[in-house]
């Protein structure tokens, strides 16, 4: 199909820079899932002796496996049209390939949800571990190369809008690499629940027809083969929370980088950072000189929608009918939908920042445009000295004002303090005033 087709922009106009994720969260990626756990499961049985499997079928079922592909998905889309379920037919396909003795005991005791916990989960992980974490470190090492390149280039800070006092270019995109690491490493590290215990939860099927297995160590023994956290209290469903927990790392993340996108376009609009002009490329159907900050745009815009998708999750997932309903499947076929949105915004931001270069000498001038921004370092000195009321009497001197050098240096002669003070305070300059800026990166 063509891409001008595709009712989601994803699969459409940003296919290239999501096709890397339907590896991992395509209906496809789900089939296969299923299939790989369904086929543990059975070695699962055959270790117990449930189960008598051959090393020719034991061999069939991993082939099965290692050759599966959109052909043999197909197949098993055609099974599910007849059955109108989707784990149903994986199971069906599966029985084609072995005895039928054996092939009773695929999806022995289990209801989908046994398959469909683990399936999501694996997916999420892989698809997290291949093509989420990856772009967050290269976002996070361009900010540390663009925090050291410009740890020493001066610049004004501002609080409200207004300015405060200045900062360092480089510090400032430190926070952003500190932010962005500490939760991109939660990710790394993070740990999916699993569950295996049958229609609501109880075992019942099993226990009933094999009372004397231990079918709880059964269950954390497989679960943890998939290094996955052992749940051994759910219902039908195995309760999301450690999805939701993962989803609003990922909310975090983004907020994050929603943050330093509405930042970049701040500083690109006031002139701090110059924009590259490729070749050929179009700012406006009708303002021939624009170049505009559209990666930057484009990753704010997609980053909305990721997290609006997010707090839908976030509310509908917790909420099961009863021991389980079926609403929820909807909403945890759409986590592709979340990383696919994500994904084109980190890269978005990526190339955002890869495409600017500091105006030096407009930072200079705006920094150098009001020496107010030095009156704290006045008002507190003075309240070194002792002197009473001294934020007061400052802030009527210069509330609303722009200073010049000229206009610094007058109010510090009018001070009466000892001369040693005043030639501290005249050595100050906006490009020096900085704090521990240089200790902090």
């Amino acid at each position: 199909m063509s891409m001008l087709l595709a009712i989601s922009p994803i699969d459409g106009r940003y296919k290239e820079k999501t096709t890397e994720l339907s590896e991992f969260v395509s209906e496809y990626a789900l089939i296969k899932a299923r299939l790989g756990v369904e086929i543990k499961y059975l070695f699962a049985l055959s270790k117990l002796g449930i189960v008598d499997l051959s090393s020719s079928e034991k061999s069939k079922l991993l082939k099965v496996l290692e050759e599966f592909d959109l052909k043999e998905a197909e197949k098993i889309k055609k099974i599910e049209d007849q059955t109108h379920h989707d784990v149903k037919a994986v199971e069906i396909y599966l029985r084609s390939v072995l005895s039928s003795k054996s092939s009773e005991m695929i999806h022995f005791g289990l209801t989908s949800e046994d398959i469909n916990n683990l399936s999501y989960r694996i997916m999420l992980r892989s698809a997290s571990d291949e093509t989420i974490v990856p772009p967050l470190e290269d976002l996070t090492n361009k900010l540390l190369e663009l925090a050291k390149s410009y740890k020493g280039v001066p610049m004004l800070a501002r609080t409200h809008g207004q300015p405060a006092v200045p900062t360092t270019l480089g510090k400032e995109m430190a926070v952003f690499a500190s932010r962005l690491r500490r939760e991109r490493n939660k990710l790394k590290d993070f740990e999916f629940s699993g569950k295996l215990n049958g229609a609501v939860g109880n075992y019942n099927a099993l226990y009933f027809a094999y009372p004397r297995i231990n079918w709880i160590k059964f269950s954390q023994k497989l679960v943890e083969s998939l290094d996955f956290r052992f749940n051994p209290l759910t219902t039908q469903v195995n309760p999301p929370e450690d999805i939701i927990e993962y989803f609003q790392t990922i909310q975090r993340i983004n907020g994050i980088l929603l943050d330093l996108n509405q930042d970049f376009w701040r500083y690109i609009s006031d002139g701090w950072f110059v924009l590259e002009s490729r070749t050929g490329q179009v700012g406006s159907s009708t303002m021939p000189q624009k170049i505009n900050p559209i990666d930057f745009e484009n990753s704010e815009g997609n980053l909305e929608i990721a997290n609006g998708l997010i707090e839908v999750l976030e509310r509908k997932l917790p909420l099961s009918r009863l021991q389980r309903d079926l609403s929820g499947s909807t909403i945890i076929r759409n986590l592709g939908v979340i990383l696919a949105h994500s994904l084109i915004s980190y890269n978005g931001t990526h190339d955002g920042l890869s495409k600017i270069t500091p105006n030096l000498l407009k930072i200079k001038d705006d920094l150098n445009s009001d020496w107010s921004i030095l009156t704290e370092a006045l008002q507190t000195v003075l309240r070194k000295e002792g002197k009473k009321d001294a934020y007061l009497s400052i802030m009527k001197s210069v509330k609303g004002k722009k200073l010049s050098r000229e206009d610094w240096l007058g109010l510090i002669n009018e001070l009466s303090v000892k001369e040693s003070v005043k030639d501290e305070l005249r050595k100050v300059t906006p490009e020096t005033y900085l704090g521990l800026t240089k200790e902090l990166l």
